[in-house]
């Protein structure tokens, strides 16, 4: 089976599904109907063939695999080439997992152009996938910035009332920084005569170059984790969104960033990494502690559980830059976990929000006394996003930690900060959601969890007790290729000139 293209059908397969939607008519009922049967088949069957992936994926080696390439601008030697290895393989999985459960999720939310909303979710859902799987820079950048329109979309035609203004918010910071990538790759062309990424990774950069490639495609994954100062589009983007935006919002694009940490900065542009993991520190560091302070006064739920987000990205890029097994193991951990429950979350603000359309924090209270049932879920993820042993926030936080620790006592510090202030946000959280006494009239009458929104969360607690107790089942597929990283990188740095060791 390894012999099969399954990469391509894992990307393309959504892209497929959207197009037979399209062609879909009649009433509007039955319009929207086999819209939603359509995209949840086509998500369900994209992810059970992702899943194929994992299962032919050969864990021992460092080299990419399932490569498929086919010429695409021979010209300009840009070719269509798609692969993974042990640091995009579980990325893939996380887009092709979310998606379905999305599509689930917005069922009944969603009631005003059902066709379009789940053609836009398949297209996102290929241009995820697509870009983790990319092996050519101008193939890559493509999937990187198409994954901007289907999720502008989203939120400006099915967001809140600020929707327009968050949409073009997120549009305008993501495209800003995505520009100087684009002279980035520009650059790179000219000076290595290919856009291959795997040659790329080997590729003996200048030294004086690296320092500009390195800070253009910072500007761009910067952007996208979000680090501090330029976070500021995320919250209004989360709280405009539809809950399922939310989810895939933060499951997967923040993730893109620190992806691109790894893929990119460290790989190809060493020297100059290791000269601005000072400046990621501390930008970091910050992110860590200030957003957390924010996220103690917020009022509107999605707004509090989006400054944590950046908190937790800001471990990740802690765990990446020290260059350690521990800690860029710990970062993908971390990215993985926060993609299940800070997607889990949104989708629990999206459950009451449905009901009581409000998600400020002040309208609820004593929801244990009418919804048993999701006063469990939402205790479950929210444990999980302080990290506590046993479930998937504590193995990615706890890795990253002894990776900081090896490398500056002092971040390791600093960052450990978030572990204290991570609990007082989200049990501050819970307790004024879930407990107390049921004082107002209209919660009275609230409903637990239907069928349809156990069947979202089933999966989803599963895969944090999975990743809490036997975390080996995923770190070991990635070790090759995170260890390949590290020696590949401190080899640069014991040559000191790129140029010095390519003649080596």
């Amino acid at each position: 089976m390894t012999d099969w293209p399954l990469l391509s059908i894992t990307t393309f397969l959504p892209l497929l599904g959207a197009a037979f939607i399209l062609t879909i008519n009649g009433e509007a009922k039955v319009v929207a109907r086999n819209a939603r049967n359509v995209a949840l088949l086509t998500s369900i069957a994209t992810f059970l063939v992702s899943l194929l992936v994992w299962a032919n994926f050969n864990p021992g080696t460092a080299d990419f695999q399932m490569v498929d390439q086919a010429s695409w601008l021979p010209g300009f030697d840009i070719s269509y080439k798609m692969g993974v290895d042990g640091i995009s393989l579980f990325f893939v999985l996380l887009s092709t997992f979310l998606t379905p459960l999305c599509i689930l999720s917005a069922w009944e939310a969603v009631q005003t152009r059902v066709k379009e909303y789940m053609i836009a979710f398949l297209i996102l859902e290929t241009m995820m996938v697509g870009m983790f799987c990319a092996l050519d820079l101008v193939l890559f950048y493509t999937f990187f910035e198409g994954v901007l329109i289907p999720m502008f979309i989203i939120i400006g035609v099915w967001g809140g009332p600020r929707r327009v203004y968050a949409a073009f918010k997120f549009f305008l910071y993501t495209l800003l920084g995505s520009v100087l990538m684009l002279l980035a790759i520009l650059a790179i062309y000219f000076n290595a005569h290919t856009t291959d990424i795997q040659v790329l990774l080997s590729h003996p950069f200048p030294a004086a170059l690296q320092s500009w490639l390195w800070l253009a495609f910072f500007a761009s994954f910067a952007v996208k984790v979000p680090m501090w100062p330029v976070h500021t589009w995320l919250p209004d983007a989360h709280v405009e969104a539809p809950t399922a935006g939310s989810v895939i919002l933060a499951g997967v694009l923040l993730k893109m960033g620190g992806y691109g940490f790894l893929r990119f900065s460290l790989p190809m542009f060493p020297l100059a990494s290791h000269d601005f993991a000072p400046l990621v520190y501390t930008l970091s560091i910050v992110a860590v502690i200030y957003t957390s302070l924010v996220a103690l006064v917020q009022e509107d739920m999605k707004k509090l559980i989006a400054y944590s987000s950046v908190a937790h990205m800001g471990f990740v890029t802690i765990g990446i830059f020290t260059v350690q097994v521990q800690g860029i193991e710990g970062a993908i951990y971390q990215m993985l976990s926060h993609g299940i429950v800070a997607s889990a979350l949104f989708l629990c603000v999206g459950v009451i929000y449905d009901r009581m359309h409000t998600r400020e924090i002040a309208r609820y209270g004593g929801l244990s006394n009418r919804m048993p049932q999701y006063a469990f879920v939402f205790m479950v993820f929210t444990m999980a996003s302080v990290g506590l042993p046993g479930t998937s926030g504590f193995v990615g936080e706890f890795l990253v930690l002894m990776g900081a620790f090896q490398v500056n006592s002092w971040v390791a510090a600093f960052a450990a900060l978030g572990l204290i202030l991570g609990p007082a946000y989200m049990l501050y959280l819970y307790r004024r959601v879930i407990f107390g006494k049921l004082t107002r009239e209209d919660l009275k009458s609230i409903l637990d969890l239907s069928p349809r929104e156990v069947a979202v969360f089933v999966p989803l607690i599963l895969v944090v007790l999975w990743m809490g107790v036997y975390p080996s089942s995923f770190l070991a597929p990635m070790h090759a290729s995170v260890a390949k990283l590290i020696n590949d990188y401190q080899l640069v740095q014991t040559a000191g000139d790129p140029a010095s060791l390519a003649l080596r």
